[in-house]
């Protein structure tokens, strides 16, 4: 089977997946006690024939089912719907889902180049100094949650004055060069990249370290040893790409994991994510905005289990897709 095919099918078999989830997200959040009208209703000023008003712009007058319904109906044409305060829910997504998977991208890419080889040194040299060490301040890395943490790191930037305290453009943005806007970002990000990297890269090395060590205590590494080859080819070509497979298939739930797993980490920082949306989102009980960025999220972790079934295929000419 062809990988355009295979992704094609893939692709497909979501479908029943994503109306599941749509499905069942949505009965909660209409369910669930918080009111999309709380903050209209406190309001003395406005007035019952508004809040009337709304609860029909919303379709909160409707049965459950039939508001999914019509949910459903305009997802399916690309229209998202409202947001509580009469904003397209589109527009709100749009910059916020660029934001979060340039964040993304981000730590994927740093957590994995460091992790991978600080787990391979941590297994060759088994139970040495460096091993410990690691083993130590990866503990510490997964115990410590990722929103006290970013709390530390704001309180760095705080009091030292080097990182700024949050956003992802400073208030002159708009006047500075191309370069300078780069950079500007790039300084921004410096510090959410930090904090959620060393979380990921926490499990990950402890994983990649485990994973080694499995191999080369397996039995065709020991044969390969008694043939001659030396150590640095038994690793790289044999024990190396057999440890990495089950780290593959890691990527497509972390990929999706940091929809969720920034989130505080976006609140913290006030970064313009889609995570400090979602979030904000569920405490209003913004029905379509919540919705709309569930959907993200699950179709993020489908992509992403596909790119890693991919990327096996790649390293591993065993497997079949």
């Amino acid at each position: 089977m062809s990988t355009w095919v295979y992704i094609l099918k893939r692709l497909l078999s979501a479908v029943p997946i994503l109306f599941i989830v749509s499905l069942i997200s949505f009965f909660l959040i209409r369910l669930s006690p918080v009111d999309p009208l709380a903050q209209l209703k406190l309001n003395p000023s406005i007035s019952q024939e508004t809040i009337q008003k709304e609860t029909q712009r919303l379709g909160l007058d409707k049965p459950i089912i039939v508001q999914y319904g019509l949910w459903l109906k305009n997802f399916l044409k690309g229209n998202m719907g409202y947001c509580t305060d009469n904003t397209k829910v589109s527009t709100k997504i749009k910059g916020r889902i660029l934001n979060t998977l340039l964040l993304s991208v981000f730590v994927i890419f740093f957590s994995w180049i460091i992790a991978i080889p600080l787990g391979v040194i941590a297994a060759i040299n088994y139970n040495s100094f460096f091993d410990r060490m690691l083993t130590l301040l990866s503990s510490i890395g997964m115990a410590i949650p990722s929103f006290f943490f970013a709390i530390l790191m704001l309180l760095f930037a705080r009091y030292t004055g080097l990182f700024p305290m949050g956003g992802l453009e400073s208030v002159n943005f708009n006047e500075m060069s191309l370069f300078a806007k780069i950079v500007d970002i790039l300084w921004h990000l410096a510090l959410p990249v930090f904090v959620l990297t060393t979380i990921s890269l926490s499990s990950l090395a402890r994983q990649m370290r485990a994973n080694l060590l499995d191999v080369l205590n397996s039995e065709y590494v020991k044969f390969a040893y008694a043939k001659g080859l030396s150590k640095n080819k038994v690793i790289i070509k044999h024990a190396l790409r057999n440890a990495l497979n089950p780290i593959i298939t890691l990527l497509g739930f972390e990929f999706a994991g940091l929809l969720s797993g920034a989130a505080l980490t976006e609140y913290v920082f006030q970064y313009p994510g889609l995570g400090k949306l979602i979030l904000e989102a569920v405490m209003q009980s913004d029905i379509n905005l919540v919705m709309a960025s569930l959907m993200i999220g699950a179709f993020m972790l489908i992509a992403g289990n596909i790119l890693a079934d991919i990327l096996l295929k790649l390293t591993d000419p065993r497997v079949r897709v």
